[in-house]
This record gives structure tokens, sequence and C-alpha cells, in this order.
């Protein structure tokens, strides 16, 4: 599994651009296109990472360089059972 999470996060880098402000929807929507079907997110999974994290977070920007790699050590950090219990909130 450490195998395939490090090819995950050693993917092309996305499409938008560093100094670009991005949304929590478009790192959501980028996100979930370099991911594979077992590490999709959705808004909600977002959301409670950003509450869990806050200390990444300086203001609304969802940069991708700065924030996928931490997203996505903590949601493979989630059994299947927290990520349905927080999707159902």
């Amino acid at each position: 599994m450490y195998q395939s999470i490090q090819r995950f996060l050693n993917k092309e880098r996305p499409s938008i651009a560093i100094s670009q402000k991005t949304t929590k929807k478009q790192f959501l929507s980028e996100h979930n296109k370099l991911s594979p079907l077992d590490l999709q997110a959705t808004i909600l999974l977002l959301s409670r990472f950003r509450t869990e994290k806050a200390l990444l977070f300086k203001n609304e920007n969802w940069s991708i360089d700065k924030l996928r790699r931490p997203f996505v050590l903590w949601l493979t950090s989630l059994t299947s059972k927290d990520k349905e219990k927080i999707n159902k909130n």
C-alpha cells in the first residue's frame, strides 16, 4: 500500500498554477482528477480536513502544492467507517 500511495503522490503536477488562488471546489476537482477511486474525496471530507488541520490554513486558499500531500496522508489514515460517518454529516 505504501508504494501505491507514493506513486499516487508523485503523479504529474496539477494543471492549476501554483500562484493562482485555489478554491475548495477547484482543489476537490484537481484532487479527484488525479486520484484513484479509493482516494476520491468529497466537500464534506475537505471540510473535516480543514477543521482538523487548521494550522495548515492561513486563509481560504486551497493550494494544491501545499495541501494535497497532507490531505492524502490524512485521508489514507481514515477507515471506511470514518469516511462514511463524515460524509453522512
